[in-house]
């Protein structure tokens, strides 16, 4: 099908280029021959009248006319393609759909576990993907990496349509037998303590709380970084190390770990955390309804 001298299919070739930045990658991405991709890129510089691809050293980079397309384009094909898969009818009982969410590890056993429980009972033809979160939200949804992106407040994108799911406080962890703590832990005894503390993603991203000590000029005595919440509380056991995560998940890591959850010595603001799609899905039934499932079952475990 043409539209204004443009073969459509093109678009889509369009799209693998423009992400990819190889036509090896791309043509491997639609399944096609790297000569077959290389001939659509010869035909897509004809039409636009630009390389929109050109050769930088070893690599390919995108010429601005490029950069502008690549946004566009890809709206467009997700746009289409929730299009097709909507339906006047949505029955979440027989509804078959692949979704893709990404969370870190606290919002993925907060959050999307229960959430997986109730779809095996309301709608089991709808497949969840858990991926990590490895980059901006918007780059996430923009691409259709991933179609629910679950992230702090602070890190959404404010283009994109989001809801606010409930908040949840910081909590201290330590080994149950740690030599050094009492009833309650005070700030002395917080800062003598070595700390263990996550970064996120390629960025090495902190934790908000340890935005929160860098902004306030509060040294603690880091020993050990690791990759996300979770694996703190199996750090903690057996040494004198603290660790500080959010509260829900503190609690569901002292149902598996023996460790001991306090307040912190120094108020910390809570974590809000928000959940956001692509506009392309706004209106989508079944991308609405599973949003609806994700703020309820957001609410229940609050």
């Amino acid at each position: 099908m043409r539209f204004k001298r443009l073969d459509l299919n093109l678009l889509v070739a369009l799209d693998a280029l423009l992400e990819e930045q190889k036509t090896t990658r791309a043509a491997q991405r639609l399944n096609v021959s790297q000569s077959a991709m290389s001939g659509m890129l010869a035909r897509l510089r004809v039409y636009f009248e630009d390389e929109l691809l050109v050769q930088v050293g070893r690599s390919m980079q995108r010429t601005p006319l490029g950069d502008e397309l690549a946004e566009p384009v890809r709206d467009l094909l997700m746009q289409i393609s929730t299009t097709i898969e909507l339906r006047h009818e949505f029955d979440p009982a027989t509804v078959q759909r692949h979704v893709r969410i990404a969370a870190s590890d606290y919002q993925a056993s907060v959050l999307v576990v229960p959430l997986i429980r109730r779809l095996r009972k309301l709608a089991p033809g709808i497949t969840i993907e858990l991926i990590r979160l490895a980059e901006t939200a918007s780059e996430m949804l923009m691409s259709g990496r991933a179609h629910i992106v679950i992230m702090p407040e602070q890190l959404i994108d404010e283009q994109l349509p989001c809801e606010r799911l409930p908040a949840d406080e910081f909590r201290c962890i330590a080994w149950n037998g740690h030599p050094l703590l009492g009833d309650t832990l005070d700030m002395d005894t917080f800062l003598a303590c070595g700390h263990v503390t996550p970064v996120f993603g390629p960025a090495r991203h902190p934790s908000l709380d340890g935005l929160f000590f860098r902004q306030h000029q509060i040294e603690r005595k880091v020993q050990v970084i690791t990759h996300d919440f979770e694996s703190m509380a199996q750090i903690v056991v057996e040494t004198d190390l603290l660790a500080i995560m959010p509260a829900r998940l503190a609690t569901l890591c002292a149902e598996r770990y023996p460790i001991r959850i306090m307040a912190p010595p120094i108020a910390l603001p809570p974590l809000q955390s928000c959940m956001q799609w692509h506009r392309s899905h706004a209106n989508d039934p079944c991308h609405r309804w599973l949003r609806r499932q994700l703020a309820d079952v957001a609410a229940a475990h609050a």
